[in-house]
C-alpha cells in the first residue's frame, strides 16, 4: 500500500465531512492521520465485517473530538456506507461530534471527556491479559489531555500490572482549545515523566511520518512494557488553512471557499 496517497485520501474525506457540516475539530483530525493509518492499514488485527470480533485488536481514542479522522479510516475499511460521513454531527447521525460506541461500528468505547479513555484502555487491557486473548489495546491521548491527573492514575496502574499489551500514543502537537500547551498547563518533560511510571517510550521526531510511527510501533511490541509512542506532530497538518489556523484549528468553521481550496489542494497532492 502506499501510505501517502492513503493519506490524502483519508484527508479529503475529513474534509468533505467537516466542510459538509461547516464546522468542525479538524485540527485534531488531521494531526493523526498517519497513525491512524498505520494501525488500521497495517499492524490492527480487526475485520470490518464483524466489528465485535472476539480477541480483535481495539483503538480507543481518548481524545475523543477527533472522531471525523477515526470515522473517515473505518468507512475505508468498510465498517458502514461512506455517504455516512456526509451526516456529520447532524440530527439522527450515527457519527457524532465525538466518538460513541452505541452508534458507529468500529468504535470500541465512548470517548471525549478528556482522560477517561485513557483509563478505559488501560481497563481493556488488563482484561484482555485475564482473558489471555492476545489482543493489543492502543489508544491515543492528546497533550492537553495530558494535563489530567486521572491520565496518570491509569499509568501507574497499567505498568504496576505490567500490561505489555498496551501501546498508547500522545498526540503531541503542542496546541489545545485554550492556547500553547506550554502557554495553559505545561507537560515537559514528557518522556521522563511516562519513564517515571514505568513506561517504555519512544519519542518519533515526525509523528505525520508513516515510516517512523510503523518502526515506533513495532518496537514497542517487542518492549515487555506498557509503551508510550511520543508523536511530534502538526495540528491541522496537510491542509493549509487548518495548519495556518494555529490553535483556531480546534474546531473551526470551513465553508464552501475554504473547503474548495483544501480539495485543490489535496487532489494536486497526489
Amino acid at each position: 500500500m502506499n501510505f501517502e496517497e492513503k493519506c490524502i485520501s483519508i484527508r479529503k474525506d475529513i474534509l468533505t465531512e467537516i466542510g459538509t457540516l461547516g464546522v468542525g475539530h479538524i485540527g485534531g483530525s488531521l494531526s493523526i492521520v498517519e497513525l491512524l493509518v498505520v494501525l488500521y492499514y497495517k499492524h490492527m488485527n480487526v475485520d470490518p465485517s464483524n466489528p465485535q470480533m472476539e480477541g480483535r485488536d481495539r483503538l480507543i481514542v481518548s481524545k475523543g473530538h477527533s472522531g471525523p479522522a477515526v470515522y473517515a479510516v473505518l468507512s475505508d475499511k468498510g465498517y458502514f456506507p461512506k455517504d455516512w460521513l456526509l451526516t456529520l454531527n447532524k440530527p439522527g447521525t450515527n457519527l457524532p461530534s465525538h466518538c460513541d460506541m452505541n452508534k458507529t461500528p468500529g468504535i470500541d468505547m465512548t470517548t471525549g471527556s478528556l482522560g477517561q479513555g485513557f483509563s478505559c484502555a488501560v481497563g481493556i487491557a488488563k482484561a484482555s491479559k485475564i482473558r489471555k486473548d492476545n489482543a493489543t489495546i492502543y489508544t491515543i491521548i492528546g497533550d492537553g489531555e495530558s494535563q489530567e491527573g486521572q491520565i496518570w492514575e491509569a499509568a501507574m496502574f497499567a505498568a504496576h500490572h505490567k500490561l505489555d499489551n498496551l501501546i498508547a500514543f500522545t498526540d503531541y502537537n503542542k496546541m489545545q482549545l485554550d492556547g500553547m500547551v506550554d502557554d495553559v498547563c505545561g507537560i515537559e518533560p514528557l518522556s521522563d515523566k511516562w519513564k517515571a511510571f514505568g513506561w517504555n517510550v519512544i519519542s518519533v521526531n515526525n509523528g505525520n511520518d508513516c515510516e517512523e510511527i510503523d518502526n515506533a510501533i513495532q518496537i514497542a511490541k517487542k518492549s515487555g512494557k506498557p509503551s508510550m509512542i511520543i508523536l511530534n506532530t502538526i495540528k491541522g497538518y496537510g491542509i493549509s488553512f487548518a495548519q495556518k489556523a494555529g490553535v483556531s484549528n480546534h474546531s473551526m468553521p470551513v465553508g464552501k471557499e475554504l473547503f474548495e481550496q483544501g480539495l485543490k489542494e489535496l487532489e494536486g497532492a497526489i
